[in-house]
């Protein structure tokens, strides 16, 4: 919003909820509340566009508001849809849970007059998933780099690797099994990782087994995580699947060297052998060769670290962003 202001762009942040009803809400005043709450907004502030960062309940009061729609996406929602229909959709309550956000979907989607995937890679996926929508490029995935320094406090076992990710989707959670190979061969390198979710049951304790490891649990947003980035020696993000990976950014900004699986957005922040390493999925023999090698040429993977920054603070600082955004604005706003 300070970066759109600069470029005279008036801006109001506000929190969905407190605007919109849950499919479960049958208090029928809260309900014309929160109507009569939006109305009184949108008519004091009158944007000329709403952008929303998720699928929101309050799509179909904008667009009957006529007032235009963008729709920032920043994952995969077919693919996480197809994996949550398969491992937590399964009881027929649950499932009908499912159908319902999936028509909720469906109607952000047509309400939206543009859609905003924040990665090359999601823009071909919705192209797919939604043919003959308007489809903008925009990663806004920014940072504002002079917040992202070195903080001491976290003194870890050296040599380490870092993890940061969450356990909420098992198409990308499972990933981190691979893991248990490679801490077996690598039994002096210490490997923390940072993060919960719902699948913590199936990958901890089968982590937890071995004796270079060690689960932090879930760090405070963004004093722990900056402590945390500072002091380890490499960066790994084992995903199996995502939209672009903003734990990268943040790595590469503390210049830690970064090893990532080929997957989703993420090629499109690490360049193979420039900025960091790029892994295929499940090859735990590759992922070996690259720690080792990271720990056996400092020099190069401090260059690679110093070097990715460079290139953060180019492509996803808030006011390149934010002249980005206009543009866009420009050409869908008449």
């Amino acid at each position: 919003m300070n970066a759109l202001q600069k470029n005279d762009i008036k801006c109001k942040l506000i929190y969905d909820i407190e605007y919109s009803n849950k499919f479960f809400d049958i208090n029928i005043k809260n309900r014309l509340e929160k109507q009569k709450k939006l109305k009184k907004l949108l008519d004091e502030f009158g944007p000329d566009v709403v952008l929303l960062d998720r699928l929101s309940g309050i799509a179909t009061k904008i667009t009957k508001a006529n007032i235009p729609l963008f729709i920032l996406i920043r994952g995969n929602f077919w693919e996480e849809s197809k994996w949550a229909k398969e491992t937590i959709y399964t009881s027929p309550q649950k499932r009908l849970s499912f159908l319902k956000n999936q028509r909720f979907a469906k109607t952000c989607f047509n309400n939206a007059s543009v859609i905003l995937p924040i990665s090359k890679y999601l823009e071909n996926v919705v192209r797919k998933n939604i043919p003959g929508k308007k489809v903008e490029f925009f990663p806004v995935d920014g940072r504002d780099p002079s917040e992202w320094n070195q903080i001491s406090g976290m003194n870890l076992k050296h040599p380490c690797v870092g993890l940061l990710q969450g356990m909420n989707v098992w198409g990308k959670t499972r990933e981190l099994l691979t893991l248990t190979k490679v801490m077996k061969e690598l039994p002096k390198v210490t490997f923390y990782f940072a993060g919960d979710g719902f699948y913590r049951d199936r990958i901890i304790p089968k982590l937890k087994n071995f004796k270079n490891f060690v689960w932090l649990g879930n760090l405070e947003y963004p004093a722990e995580v900056k402590k945390f980035l500072s002091e380890i020696d490499v960066y790994l993000l084992l995903s199996g699947m995502e939209g672009l990976g903003q734990t990268i950014i943040e790595a590469l900004l503390m210049e830690r060297p970064v090893i990532a699986t080929n997957i989703g957005g993420i090629p499109e922040l690490i360049e193979d052998g420039k900025t960091g390493f790029l892994i295929e999925t499940g090859n735990h023999e590759d992922l070996i060769k690259k720690i080792n090698q990271v720990f056996d040429q400092p020099v190069i993977a401090s260059n690679m670290g110093s070097k990715g920054k460079e290139i953060i603070q180019e492509n996803f600082n808030w006011d390149n962003i934010a002249k980005k955004f206009v543009l866009i604005l420009n050409q869908n706003i008449q």
